[in-house]
């Protein structure tokens, strides 16, 4: 059945001369930046949809920006397996985040068409827009879309040029009215299975060139003001200072320890605003953010609970003003077990000296909201000491090609469990 199916090495050489081809389309040049709904945004989805109608998939770009591409089964509109990924980036973002999961679909649907291998189901591919949520403050807006979870406040959110969503929908050439009319129908999808580069270092500490993701990791964001008083650095003796600087350093380690002592836990603070901010003043107040994340929703509610009162008790022996305000609550997503098991199967038969590991997804992918409508899974590939969101970030060839053949593989243990 797979004699006539491309090799690793050629499914990896594919893949990067493709990448080559999409990652020309950039808002700043010299960098990749694209952006949702941006020019570049628009010409990658038009080369994506030529990739896709090369491949023999017929497509289009969809009402919110997705570009959708679809192989019909035995049965025309029946139900499919979606391969998806995203192309938008992050400002100055790396070459393989997002972009190489919809390469790799592209390029197992054209493997199947030259091989003659006629599937039980249909095959879809999808490029989705709005993954990394860089210019307006949406959640995974376009596969929310077709989940049907799409929130419709969303159009109305603003850029940080004041532009509408909704606007910049239309100027793109989507349709607004039209988004709500995307989702997809219970039983219309199979299953949903995205490859990603991990993002991360375990596959790189454990010398693995794939992994299998368990469950997309639970997480939540907090914005945390300290308030304090504000005076002059010579005169305010210590014993009398109500520092709103140093009170925030120690809730910040506080973090740290919390997130050590649950497993598998991480918690950040990503930024850190001093004011008045000038050197011979005590700072008189503070704004930072947190970020928690961990598998399991009990564990990060524990850690909720620890750092409330950590930074509570924190605050009161300091004599400082504390007010924490949760913005993002979002439950942890665990991979479809049969599907894991599909690409389980894919990794043995894709040979080579490659284990089955498994590992969760400490990021949010589009998988997260397509796994409310379908059962989803992901592949993880291994990325050069993890680094991502950055034009650091590499991978190889040869990794790239494992991972799509992978993939393959498992589309077809699917069409075997039809049979």
């Amino acid at each position: 059945m797979t004699a006539s199916l491309p090799s690793a090495a050629v499914l990896g050489a594919r893949a990067f001369a493709a990448l080559q081809g999409l990652n020309r389309f950039t808002d700043e040049p010299g960098k990749l930046t694209r952006l949702y709904l941006s020019p570049s945004h628009r010409q990658a989805a038009e080369w994506t949809r030529g990739a896709m109608e090369v491949a023999g998939l017929a497509a289009f770009i969809d009402a919110a920006g997705s570009v959708q591409g679809r192989r019909d089964g035995p049965v025309p509109g029946g139900p499919s397996v979606i391969i998806g990924s995203h192309i938008d980036t992050v400002k100055d973002g790396g070459r393989f985040d997002g972009n190489l999961g919809v390469v790799a679909g592209i390029l197992v649907a054209q493997a199947l068409r030259d091989a003659g291998i006629a599937l039980p189901f249909a095959l879809e591919v999808v490029a989705f827009g709005d993954e990394e949520n860089v210019r307006y403050p949406t959640h995974l807006s376009t596969s929310a879309a077709l989940a049907g979870v799409y929130d419709p406040a969303w159009l109305e959110t603003r850029d940080a040029e004041g532009i509408r969503l909704a606007d910049a929908l239309v100027a793109f050439g989507g349709d607004p009215s039209g988004v709500a009319g995307l989702a997809r129908k219970r039983g219309a999808v199979k299953a949903y299975i995205e490859l990603h580069i991990e993002q991360g270092p375990v596959l790189e500490v454990e010398n693995e060139p794939v992994g299998i993701v368990t469950a997309i990791n639970a997480q939540r964001r907090a914005r945390v003001c300290v308030t304090g008083e504000a005076g002059h650095a010579g005169t305010v003796p210590m014993s009398l200072r109500k520092d709103a600087l140093t009170a925030s350093a120690e809730m910040a380690l506080a973090l740290e320890t919390i997130a050590a002592a649950h497993h598998q836990a991480v918690a950040t603070v990503g930024t850190f605003q001093v004011s008045p901010g000038a050197a011979n003043v005590v700072p008189g107040s503070v704004a930072f953010t947190v970020d928690f994340r961990c598998p399991s929703d009990d564990t990060l509610a524990s850690m909720d609970a620890a750092i409330r009162s950590r930074f509570g008790e924190i605050a009161a022996r300091r004599g400082v003003g504390l007010d924490f305000a949760l913005y993002t609550n979002a439950r942890a997503v665990p991979m479809d077990a049969g599907l894991q098991d599909a690409l389980a199967a894919g990794v043995a038969r894709a040979g080579g000296n490659v284990a089955a590991r498994r590992l969760p997804s400490g990021a949010a992918h589009d998988a997260m909201a397509m796994a409310a409508l379908c059962p989803s899974a992901m592949l993880f590939v291994r990325n050069e000491r993890g680094i991502s969101h950055s034009p650091l970030e590499n991978m190889t060839e040869a990794d790239a090609g494992i991972a799509i053949r992978v993939l393959l593989e498992a589309v077809l243990e699917l069409a075997r469990r039809e049979g």
